[in-house]
């Protein structure tokens, strides 16, 4: 999809043709679309198609008449028919008169500037804008890994009470996620860094006070990340332990059955050996087997009596 954006007096506009100063908008393009604005800003292709490959790393590149920008942004998914979070490529494609973004699927956020909701938002000052995009996306980073943590902590207070095996296959979505936003934070502090001694296009002081809060943003979102990992960590082996001793309670609780029924087991066998009633107790006695099966039931009972002190029951 193409569309063509451009700001005046601080609202934003869709265009229909290509002019100065305004934000051309692909997601997902088609091939004709990839070759219409190459051809229109005198792009390569393969730049506009780069972050369509959602293998490509975070990298500032700069090319002749043009710097190609790409940074990986947070995106929800479905995966186990669950709501869970990864990371896409965004291409940044800045010309002296428009600035290009390139993301194979909507993102919220690109979205949040289409709908207005960005102040001081120009799509003529193309380095505040870019700082602008990079700030919502730490925002973004952010508010994902609260929502991580927060299903972190469904599992925990279902543990030891309603623990299911597919707490442990969550658990392990969270912390894949984890990683992939650790490794995508890191590589966008480092454009960050990169776009600070940028000199292609001027930079005003307001943006260079964005560019300090985006960097102070990923910062904190990076920081954030190596805490929820650890916690997470701490959960699964929480789990782990919970599961293993719910294990060996059942290991001990069927030790205690076999136990109890052992008693019985050995007194039958004992009465039927090949042997001379005589050597028997009770075989020669009136009510002998209601005797004998009373004894078993009263050494039964103060069996699981002892186990039952020893919490062995």
């Amino acid at each position: 999809m193409l569309s063509i954006y451009r700001t005046d007096e601080s609202i934003i506009k869709k265009m229909s043709s290509f002019e100065d100063g305004v934000w051309v908008r692909l997601v997902n393009p088609t091939g004709k679309e990839l070759k219409q604005v190459a051809d229109q800003y005198d792009i390569e292709v393969e730049d506009l198609a780069t972050a369509l490959d959602e293998e490509e790393s975070s990298r500032v590149s700069l090319e002749d008449g043009y710097t190609l920008i790409l940074v990986d942004i947070p995106s929800p998914e479905v995966r186990h028919e669950k709501k869970m979070y990864t990371t896409i490529p965004m291409g940044i494609i800045l010309k002296q008169n428009a600035i290009i973004t390139v993301c194979r699927e909507e993102s919220p956020v690109v979205e949040y500037f289409t709908r207005n909701k960005v102040k001081d938002f120009s799509t003529k000052k193309k380095m505040r804008f870019i700082y602008q995009l990079l700030l919502r996306s730490a925002s973004l980073y952010q508010a994902y890994l609260r929502g991580i943590d927060k299903k972190r902590v469904e599992i925990e207070e279902r543990a030891g009470k309603d623990t299911k095996d597919s707490d442990i296959i969550d658990l392990h979505e969270l912390e894949s996620t984890l990683v992939y936003f650790a490794t995508s934070l890191r590589s966008n502090s480092i454009i960050l860094e990169r776009l600070r001694r940028y000199k292609r296009i001027e930079q005003y002081p307001e943006d260079m006070e964005l560019l300090e809060d985006a960097m102070v943003e990923y910062q904190q979102a990076i920081e954030m990340t190596v805490i929820y990992r650890d916690i997470v960590d701490g959960t699964r082996e929480l789990l782990s332990s919970v599961m293993d001793n719910k294990l060996n309670n059942v290991m001990k609780y069927l030790t205690s059955i076999t136990l109890v029924m052992a008693i019985p087991t050995i007194i039958s066998g004992i009465y039927g050996m090949n042997v001379a009633e005589e050597w028997m107790p009770f075989a020669q006695v009136p009510f002998g087997f209601e005797i004998i099966c009373g004894i078993m039931v009263i050494i039964c009972i103060i069996t699981m009596w002892i186990l039952k002190k020893k919490r062995m029951l």
